[in-house]
């Protein structure tokens, strides 16, 4: 039997339907918020709904940040933040105090500016642009919509990592990806179609 879908559980994550998304593409999930669940697993899927600096704390409590550093950041282990956990990956956040992440990629979290006719926080379906090739976008069109919901935003100037936008009245860093780090600020397990086959190539993804 392969090794299990990792989905870190740390006490601020949609995890039901996450958890339902994996297994009904025919994936093992190891659900939990130890280290051992980031040693165990084969890949390591990072949800997460709520405040930036509530997560971090949370993982910091249950020894995850460092299990995350060794096994993903050092050893290379597939690694998909979604939502929340996707901005985690970055370096720091405003949102509600100023607030240290996991730092692996160069970019920021913050807020997103009120403009006029947009509303914040960024919720529905929205587009993805498409603006550098990566292995989850295999097979999906370049007018395919997902869902967001999210106040803060993540602000990365490295085009090398920056795989795929979104246009709300600006540009909003939508997908992330360097090396086996892969980051969307989008609900792939809330998008349908388009968010399976998006779960589907990451899961795939040697």
């Amino acid at each position: 039997m392969a090794d299990p879908i990792g989905i870190i559980d740390y006490g601020l994550s949609n995890l039901a339907c996450v958890q339902a998304a994996v297994g009904r593409l025919g994936f093992e999930t190891l659900v939990g918020g130890t280290p051992d669940v980031v040693e165990r697993a084969a890949k390591i899927i990072l949800p997460g709904v709520g405040a930036f600096g509530d997560a971090m704390r949370n993982m910091r409590d249950r020894d995850l940040v460092s299990a995350l550093n060794h096994h993903v950041n050092e050893r290379g282990k597939p690694f998909l933040g979604i939502c929340l956990g996707a901005q985690l990956v970055a370096k720091d956040s405003d949102e509600f105090g100023e607030h240290e992440g996991l730092g692996w990629i160069d970019a920021n979290v913050r807020r997103l500016p009120s403009l006029e006719g947009l509303r914040v926080p960024h919720t529905g379906w929205d587009d993805l642009e498409q603006v550098s090739s990566c292995a989850l976008f295999k097979s999906i069109p370049e007018d395919a919509l997902f869902y967001y919901t999210h106040s803060h935003g993540i602000f990365c100037e490295d085009d090398e990592v920056v795989a795929g936008i979104c246009n709300y009245g600006q540009r909003i860093v939508s997908v992330l990806q360097k090396g086996n780090i892969f980051a969307t600020q989008f609900h792939p397990e809330k998008s349908q179609r388009f968010g399976l086959l998006l779960l589907q190539n990451f899961l795939a993804h040697a």
